[in-house]
């Protein structure tokens, strides 16, 4: 009776996330995490399958070290909570370096290059620098780096799971901007031809983004260091940027 009740305990605790794994892992598979809902570095595909920019240059590092990619789809703002207990090896989804991610993780040299900008609605002639937002209000996922942008220009922060979540709320005028990746708006634009937001603005601030592990992998940062380095070499970060974004973002 006792080990029946041990193990319905641990078959639930398993299914709620409780239990992140243990024993032996495969040395040859990296785990990792991934929204799979932010287009165009991680998303769903026609087929169904996961893709995106993120998605493509973590598989080309893992070919450079000889090893299988295993995703795991996570929410954004649980997705460090996840690095951290184990449940992967490495964050593959825009991670931007800042100095409070490079104490508290083992951050890659970067991989892309972008800046940030601020979206309205089409309607809105009211914002057009990072000053404006101040006292508005902004839909940003609550731990990326552009709630933080948001926040310190004094805007209201409307906690949501991702970018698509942001742009629903401010198309249905629950809030007035969204600060974002200018690659994502861009690829927003560009596949739903939506009029009725727009970009009023940059940040003016041009942000780097890198893969993340915790402090004590070992070597596994300055292995997918010499993978990014191969790549950029020969060329593949290039081709993979230019599919995504018809120029080269990696540099």
């Amino acid at each position: 009776m006792r080990r029946q009740l041990f193990a319905a305990v641990l078959a639930i605790a398993a299914a709620t996330g409780l239990v992140t794994g243990c024993g032996s892992k495969d040395p040859n598979v990296l785990r990792v995490g991934t929204e799979g809902t932010y287009a165009p570095f991680s998303f769903q595909g026609s087929d169904g399958k996961l893709t995106g920019y993120d998605i493509e240059v973590m598989q080309a590092v893992a070919g450079k070290l000889g090893k299988k990619v295993e995703f795991v789809q996570t929410p954004w703002d649980s997705i460090f909570a996840g690095l951290e207990s184990k449940r992967f090896d490495l964050v593959a989804n825009q991670v931007t370096v800042n100095p409070d991610r490079q104490q508290k993780y083992a951050l890659s040299q970067p991989y892309t290059t972008s800046d940030g900008v601020i979206v309205t609605r089409t309607d809105n002639g009211t914002i057009a620098t990072l000053a404006d937002l101040n006292g508005k209000t902004c839909a940003q996922s609550s731990t990326s780096n552009w709630s933080k942008v948001a926040s310190g220009a004094g805007c209201k922060v409307e906690a949501v799971e991702g970018f698509v979540q942001a742009i629903q709320l401010l198309k249905n005028g629950r809030v007035d901007a969204a600060v974002n990746d200018t690659l994502a708006v861009g690829e927003y634009s560009k596949k739903t031809g939506d009029l009725t937001v727009k970009v009023a603005g940059k940040t003016g601030q041009t942000s780097t983004q890198a893969f993340a592990a915790r402090k004590d992998s070992g070597k596994l940062v300055d292995d997918v260091n010499g993978a990014l380095d191969a790549l950029r070499a020969d060329g593949t970060l290039a081709r993979i940027s230019d599919k995504y974004f018809g120029t080269d973002v990696s540099k």
